[in-house]
């Protein structure tokens, strides 16, 4: 349940619809498994996983959904083989090489009867919606991970008019100020974790660990026009994380004072259990949001159509 990486949207008219509403839109596409011939399948499954019956779980203002994507799993080095063996088989019977269309034919022919027999592998995506924040939270390492489900979203409800933030500073100078200026508000605290990129598609590469971020030697890097692309921070004593330049989240670790906050729910009621998590986290989340997005001169409802504020 506890959010490990985070990807974040702004919504650019207000999220309106109910929770009947969303669950509906959801339950027309659910989740089903690859038939045969099929490589991939995406779909919606219960938020609560085997603890739930629901689509969507509401709490604390929040929606929170799941799409599951099963992938079959096709070596590529097995591909290869077989491709290169049908290409010498044609060559050795019509004493020419096969041609770039017929190569495309083979590679599609050779996957097609390989997907009844492939592996399949299955992940999970959960994110969450929150319309008095004017946000969608998509707990995710990966943007490409995070926009596919955006796109099955959209898919289902007709339209998702989101948006990245973008601040007008450019966040690794943002980043870099924090730690030669000393910037960073009351409620965050550099970590001891960084990396650093010079200017130009060839420049140089600088990743550090266990480091004091104001010590010299950071220093010397950013003298050498370095940049901070990723950052550790600390946050209101509620929780760590490494901070990217296109403002996605890592590493996301909640402390244990935050735990243990729903540590008088009865632990055999787990859905219980999972609906005060889910509430205690979004709630300290939104709150984290907030404030990050402070440092950089920009809110949450800022990306509103202007008729819709």
């Amino acid at each position: 349940m506890w959010f490990k990486n985070l990807y974040f949207f702004a919504f650019t008219r207000p999220f309106k619809l109910t929770e009947e509403e969303l669950e509906q839109h959801l339950s027309e596409h659910p989740f089903t498994p690859c038939k045969s011939t099929e490589q991939s399948h995406f779909g919606w499954v219960n938020a609560l996983g085997k603890h739930g019956s629901n689509f969507v779980h509401a709490a604390n203002g929040s929606f929170l959904l799941c799409a599951r994507k099963e992938e079959k799993m096709l070596p590529a080095p097995v591909i290869k083989e077989m491709l290169e063996e049908r290409c010498a088989k044609l060559e050795e019977e019509q004493g020419r090489s096969a041609t770039k269309k017929e190569k495309e034919q083979f590679k599609e022919d050779i996957t097609f009867e390989l997907l009844p027999r492939a592996f399949s592998r299955f992940s999970d995506t959960h994110g969450y919606i929150s319309p008095a924040h004017n946000i969608i939270v998509i707990n995710s390492s990966s943007r490409g991970k995070a926009e596919d489900f955006l796109a099955l979203l959209r898919k289902v409800i007709g339209t998702l008019p989101v948006t990245s933030f973008s601040p007008n500073q450019a966040p690794d100078e943002v980043m870099t100020d924090w730690i030669t200026e000393k910037s960073l508000g009351d409620s965050f605290q550099l970590g001891m974790e960084a990396e650093f990129n010079a200017l130009g598609d060839d420049g140089a590469v600088v990743r550090v660990k266990n480091q004091d971020l104001a010590s010299d030697e950071i220093k010397m890097h950013i003298d050498a026009e370095k940049y901070a692309t990723k950052i550790a921070l600390e946050w209101d004593d509620a929780l760590s994380c490494i901070l990217c330049d296109d403002l996605a989240i890592k590493k996301l670790k909640f402390f244990d004072v935050i735990h243990e906050q729903n540590d008088d729910i009865d632990k055999d009621d787990i859905v219980a259990r999972l609906d005060a998590d889910f509430a205690l986290m979004t709630g300290e989340i939104n709150r984290f949001i907030v404030d990050l997005l402070g440092q950089f001169s920009l809110t949450t409802s800022e990306y509103l159509d202007k008729e819709e504020k």
